[in-house]
């Protein structure tokens, strides 16, 4: 794994799914991740799942630059991706930063 640029920008949002849809929701949200990852400034997306609140999801992304991320959020597909998802969502917070350090672990080393 390449190390990460320290412009990169990064973006977290925790929703907070509504009870017995969390299946439902993972799939809708695997079933518009192009509309992320297809966008020429993304350099990644990951979910992950609150390991003490089944009901909490963690959304992050990355992108080449602050810059880049705005551009996204104008289009036309992260806005149908964002009310297909919110179809599921009890609540949400936001939050963006840009990435100052990266130093890999000990287990992303091949030798």
């Amino acid at each position: 794994m390449a190390a990460q640029s320290a412009e990169t920008f990064r973006v977290l949002l925790s929703m907070k799914i509504k009870e017995g849809q969390a299946a439902a929701f993972e799939q809708e949200w695997l079933s518009g991740t192009d509309a992320v990852t297809g966008h020429p400034a993304n350099l990644g997306q990951w979910l992950g799942r609150s390991s003490t609140d089944p009901d909490t999801y963690f959304i992050v992304s990355d992108w080449v630059d602050e810059a880049g991320f705005k551009d996204f959020e104008d289009s036309g597909a992260h806005v149908e991706h964002r009310e297909r998802l919110h179809a599921y969502r009890a609540g949400a917070t936001f939050a963006t930063m840009r990435v100052v350090h990266h130093i890999e672990g000990a287990a992303t080393r091949v030798g």
